[in-house]
């Protein structure tokens, strides 16, 4: 039987703002989580993206911080990008609106100057990037001397994105003696071994097998043959207004994003806008911000904003290009269908592709059968370069499953010269004969 968030012994002040803004019941990630982090355990949560990760942990340990203390943070939440951390700062905030406790999100992307401004009148909880974090340490900025609670939010994604060593160096930092919390939407080797590394002993929680999506999410594949057939299918999905209300657009190239941007930008209706690295900070914010808030109705983007982009009734997620980091695919997926809300996935496979779906299919133990092309999009002939392309890649895929393999794209070998045709020797001898008549 699930319990009530009262029952979870969340502080009363919560208990209040949580019935205003409709937190009704607790999700199962939350009603297994808050005990054990109450208890005062190091927790290890595993479960999909859009479950409510983020308050599982933000619930009980605002509740354990009850009011200001001091000037250095007891809670760090380390999360991988400064989307991620905006917005886990953004939940904060909602969730402290009725009480004093001080709060801050950091990141890079500005002067470290600016954030040290902001933590100097003393902060309780605080949201970082592990790079922005040892900025401020390493200038003197920011003492972490008070942390009791340390929270490593989308910790797969922290170690796909390389701060393993950054890690190492805070856990050295830090107070020994401290909670540690680990959330992931996935439990990769990788995960593993960081919390088997740095946590003598902890309680795994996982709602769901790993890598495992979301029930609401209905995952739709189609087999497209190459990139102008697949904006054309986009294109014609795109005319329906309706369904497609409010869609995110996953690409894998910065490339890819600015392609098809300027081909929907001219025959789509509705707001758009692109998020890629080479767009500006605040440029990223805003777009998030609007698409958040309803002004917009297509988001393109990078894998940048596949995690912490929390966007309440976003009714398709298409990936424009297959992800070749698989795992990838199951936090794009859970930007729809979230807080218990429905929602499509649709994928598009061309043939260089079709060995990363299959891949994908393993990960998630799901098939998902392609589906025809709809009537009156257009399908492409595949040009020469694009058709070599992806042939090098099916040869590359290839030759990781068998490593003799040689391939249509093998070096051949000289040939022997004492193995030359009769044909051959005959052709060099008509070549040395006409030369000869040249320098007469």
């Amino acid at each position: 039987m699930r319990k009530t968030f009262e029952e979870l012994k969340i502080a009363k002040s919560i208990l209040k703002l949580l019935d205003d803004i409709g937190f009704i019941e607790p999700t199962p990630i939350q009603q297994e989580a808050i005990p054990k982090i109450n208890s005062g355990a190091n927790v290890v949560g595993v479960a999909q993206t859009g479950t409510g990760k983020t308050a599982a942990y933000l619930l009980p340990l605002l509740t354990k911080l009850r009011k200001p203390e001091g000037n250095d943070p007891r809670v760090v939440v380390l999360v991988p990008t400064r989307e991620l951390s905006i917005q886990v700062g953004e939940d904060v905030a909602e969730l402290t609106s009725r009480s004093e406790l001080r709060h801050a999100a950091i990141f890079g992307g500005i002067g470290w100057t600016k954030h040290a401004e902001l933590l100097a009148p003393g902060v309780d909880l605080l949201v970082a990037t592990p790079g922005r974090l040892m900025d401020l340490y390493h200038a003197g900025a920011l003492s972490l001397k008070k942390v009791k609670y340390l929270v490593i939010d989308e910790a797969d994604r922290m170690l796909d994105m390389g701060f393993l060593p950054q890690l190492r160096k805070l856990f050295e930092i830090l107070p020994s003696k401290r909670q540690n919390l680990l959330f992931s939407a996935t439990f990769s080797e990788s995960v593993e071994s960081l919390a088997t590394e740095f946590l003598d002993y902890f309680e795994k929680l996982e709602m769901a097998p790993s890598a495992t999506p979301v029930q609401e999410v209905k995952q739709i594949a189609y087999k497209v043959p190459n990139y102008r057939t697949k904006l054309n299918l986009l294109g014609h999905l795109l005319a329906d207004e309706e369904t497609f209300s409010r869609i995110i657009i996953f690409v894998k190239t910065k490339e890819h994003a600015d392609g098809v941007f300027k081909v929907i930008q001219r025959k789509v209706e509705g707001e758009k806008r692109i998020l890629h690295s080479n767009k500006g900070q605040n440029a990223r914010i805003n777009a998030i911000r609007a698409f958040k808030d309803g002004e917009v109705r297509i988001l393109i983007t990078t894998d940048v904003s596949a995690r912490g982009l929390d966007a309440s009734q976003v009714s398709h997620v298409i990936n424009f290009d297959v992800p070749p980091n698989y795992e990838d695919y199951v936090h794009r997926i859970g930007r729809t269908a979230r807080a218990g809300n429905k929602g499509d996935a649709i994928t598009l496979i061309d043939s260089s592709e079709e060995w990363h779906w299959k891949k994908i299919e393993e990960l998630i133990r799901m098939e998902i059968p392609p589906q025809e092309i709809p009537q009156g999009v257009e399908v492409v002939e595949t040009d020469f370069d694009q058709r070599q392309s992806q042939l090098r890649e099916i040869d590359r895929q290839r030759k990781i499953d068998d490593p003799d393999y040689q391939g249509a794209f093998h070096q051949r070998k000289k040939r022997d010269k004492s193995k030359r045709s009769f044909e051959d020797k005959f052709k060099r001898t008509k070549t040395r004969q006409k030369r000869s008549k040249r320098r007469r």
